[in-house]
């Protein structure tokens, strides 16, 4: 039987760590979380705000995909994320998939079911457990007008999105790419799990605004998986196939291609295998 949120325990859990947030606004039902945490943004004192649903109705991805899960199947998570300047906002994406990536890792661990992440750029979360499938997907949308940011400063607003497949079956979803952590083998709570990608969300936006973009590459670079493989960037355009060797300053995906390097902010990227299915 799946049982409903209890907002009150990821408050207090978020209480627990010492930052200060404020009270999670928690929906039955809802269409939009991004939708919701929008409007939020642009109250005179928008700063972090949690939105949470046991039903999104209406979920959009990138690329306008639609996410659509059962009720009470998964964490449906959006967060008003102050960024100290509007230079940062491209990171947005690629922290939220660190922080989701390290959430999973660390609430199943805990649980004693532990889930190997495998973060795909910019934010997609694979379960090495179930042959690569995504449990998760992330969508960021900046906040027009969001530059008053915490304090009536410069800050940038972005919403940041994040659905995370946590006890759906193989026939509850939506694609053959698709898993859940539960069919990974993990029995998580959904509180847990968003308390822990909060805190590591609010982490590294920290940690981002401390001490740049440059830094962030690093600590990016080296949980990305995408980095090192053979891929190919779907684009309106055209296929565009080479070795991913890195992130630019800016989060975009650096492809070395036989014309050279190249650097993506945008596209649908598949990690090419080989025959037999290993990963080039």
């Amino acid at each position: 039987m799946r049982v409903p949120l209890a907002p009150d325990a990821l408050d207090e859990a978020l209480a627990a760590s010492g930052r200060r947030w404020p009270p999670v606004e928690f929906h039955t039902r809802l269409g939009s979380t991004n939708d919701r945490a929008r409007e939020l943004a642009t109250l005179p004192d928008a700063g972090w705000r949690v939105v949470l649903t046991d039903h999104q109705v209406g979920g959009r991805g990138r690329l306008g995909r639609v996410w659509t899960v059962p009720e009470r199947a998964s964490l449906a998570v959006s967060v008003v994320v102050p960024l100290p300047t509007p230079s940062l906002a491209a990171w947005a994406p690629l922290v939220a998939g660190l922080a989701l990536a390290r959430a999973v890792a660390e609430v199943t661990t805990e649980a004693g079911t532990p889930v190997t992440p495998r973060l795909k750029w910019p934010n997609d979360v694979l379960v090495a457990q179930d042959d690569d499938r995504k449990v998760s997907g992330i969508l960021c949308e900046l906040v027009a007008g969001g530059a008053n940011g915490v304090d009536g400063g410069g800050a940038a607003l972005v919403v940041v999105g994040a659905g995370v497949n946590v006890d759906q079956d193989r026939a509850e979803l939506p694609v053959p790419t698709a898993t859940s952590l539960a069919l990974a083998g993990a029995v998580v709570g959904r509180e847990p799990l968003a308390a822990r990608y909060l805190l590591a969300l609010r982490a590294l936006v920290d940690e981002l605004g401390d001490h740049g973009a440059a830094a962030m590459r690093t600590s990016y670079e080296r949980a990305c998986v995408t980095v090192g493989l053979d891929v190919e960037v779907h684009l309106p355009s055209g296929v565009v196939a080479g070795r991913a060797v890195g992130v630019d300053e800016h989060g975009g995906l650096v492809v070395s291609t036989p014309t050279g390097r190249r650097a993506f902010a945008a596209g649908d990227v598949v990690h090419v295998r080989r025959p037999g299915g290993r990963l080039t």
